[in-house]
């Protein structure tokens, strides 16, 4: 069965058969000269630069020499097999994509490819198809990689965005835009689908405006109660209510000569409504319970994943405050419209939690990127950020494979991408796989906690400490509780 195509940008389109390196230059290291000759056939009709090596120290030779987008690696070879050679190859060129090949499928050999470093494991006889998906994937997301560094040193350059990654079409007008309401003192009114990045956006106007180095205050005002929110907008007097029992200085306070960022503005009452409305012509507003008006400087920021116009239409937002707020618009597109994005944001969330959680960096396997890019996405960035963020803490090895993503975005359970990876595994083999998956799911929800998470499991901690030796799971430092 043939594999789908990623749409990832021009470079994973069908390569041209026209025998240049366009598509990128291919090393095979493989002691069998039939698989040498049918591979350089294969490769060389879909556009790579195919050189060819019989043996390890040829092949380690060859790296020294010249530059190559992949590595075809058999895991049989004499001398020194794959698994060997392979962290020669890692240590002369650690961002170099490496595929296994192997008539030797078993788990064992999955797994322990994986951890040094392999990209993906192919079994021969292979599928022409699969294989030309799974480097044409590996090559674009290595070149994306490197465009993700690319471009965020230009966005910082150009724009001063540190965190927020795109080069799609719809995302590039809206830098441009961004930019160029910065400057100003203008409302802006940010409208996009929960999980879109609204405040990245925000964050991102007013790190680009004079306001920088002012306060910026964000409030989500769908997430308190109308009394409450006033309170935390406009502060309070003493004994103004029951629970006032000292004066508090409000968010409006707060900012002052910096940026108020509005979030799900639409959920506010019609009476909070009014109040801002004030602030926004007078620049003037009064403490709850208090009776001297106080100034401030504040530029607003709002944002909303509803229809603001319908809102007023039915009655549920102002109009007078819905046309203060829509002086300049920044529409938002969901992760789904701009599908060139997926893999630099991925990349991106893979470095973040890498790091934050003390571990190499990680990569995304061909499968797991095919399944990030046919995925829709309704919750949108804030969705694939989770998801990456959950494959790299329940990782054991540098690449991320489908199986660590949520069933419901690959569509398919663990089990079944287990088995469809490694048709010929014995059932102890998937068994193993199985239960080490479930034991670090486990102790990630535990923080890591051996004990708790025995208890959990209701077994013995003796007992589960040597499945943790034998089935070789990096413990995990526990965060802050």
């Amino acid at each position: 069965m043939s594999e789908v195509e990623i749409p990832l940008n021009d470079s994973t389109a069908a390569p041209p058969r026209n025998g240049n390196s366009a598509a990128g230059a291919i090393l095979v290291i493989d002691d069998e000269a039939g698989i040498r000759e049918s591979l350089e056939v294969l490769l060389s009709l879909e556009g790579y630069k195919v050189a060819a090596a019989g043996d390890g120290e040829e092949g380690l030779r060859r790296l020294e020499g010249e530059s190559f987008d992949l590595v075809l690696l058999d895991l049989a070879l004499p001398g020194r097999n794959g698994l060997e050679l392979l962290p020669h190859i890692k240590e002369r060129q650690p961002d170099l994509p490496v595929i296994m090949i192997t008539a030797y499928g078993t788990v064992n050999n999955v797994v322990d490819s994986i951890r040094a470093g392999a990209e993906n494991f192919i079994q021969k006889p292979w599928d022409n198809e699969k294989l030309l998906a799974d480097i044409r994937s590996s090559i674009a997301r290595r070149r994306a990689e490197e465009e993700n560094l690319q471009l965020k040193r230009t966005l910082k350059q150009r724009y001063n965005f540190s965190n927020i990654v795109g080069k799609s079409e719809i995302m590039l007008k809206v830098f441009d835009l961004v930019a160029q309401v910065a400057p100003s003192r203008s409302t802006v009114l940010i409208q996009g689908e929960s999980g879109s990045g609204k405040e990245l956006i925000a964050k991102a106007i007013h790190a680009n405006s004079p306001r920088r180095d002012k306060p910026f205050v964000p409030i989500n005002t769908g997430s308190m109660p109308a009394e409450l929110l006033e309170s935390t907008l406009f502060g309070h007097v003493k004994g103004a209510f029951t629970s006032a029992i000292a004066s508090k200085k409000g968010l409006f306070e707060v900012a002052h000569g910096g940026t108020l960022f509005l979030d799900e503005i639409a959920t506010m009452s019609l009476e909070t409504q009014a109040k801002i409305l004030r602030v926004l012509q007078d620049r003037r507003f009064m403490h709850l319970g208090g009776i001297q008006e106080i100034q401030v400087d504040v530029r607003i920021l709002a944002a909303t994943n509803v229809d603001l116009l319908r809102e007023v239409r039915e009655g549920r937002f102002r109009e007078d405050l819905f046309y203060r707020l829509n002086v300049i618009v920044v529409d938002l597109p969901p992760l789904r419209a701009r599908r060139d994005d997926i893999p630099l944001l991925a990349q991106h969330f893979l470095d973040l939690y890498a790091g934050e959680n003390g571990l190499a960096p990680r990569k995304l396997s061909a499968d797991a990127l095919r399944a990030l890019m046919d995925y829709d996405w309704p919750g949108n960035v804030r969705e694939l950020e989770n998801a990456i963020e959950r494959g790299v803490v329940l990782s054991s090895g540098p690449v991320i494979g489908v199986e660590l993503l949520p069933g419901h975005i690959t569509g398919r359970s663990f089990q079944d991408a287990l088995l469809e990876h490694n048709p010929n595994s014995s059932l102890f083999d998937i068994l193993e796989v199985i239960e080490r998956r479930i034991i670090m799911e486990k102790l990630e929800r535990c923080n890591w906690n051996q004990t708790d998470a025995a208890e959990q499991f209701r077994i013995p901690l003796s007992t589960l400490n040597q499945k943790i030796k034998r089935l070789n799971i990096e413990i995990r430092k526990r965060g802050k509780e």
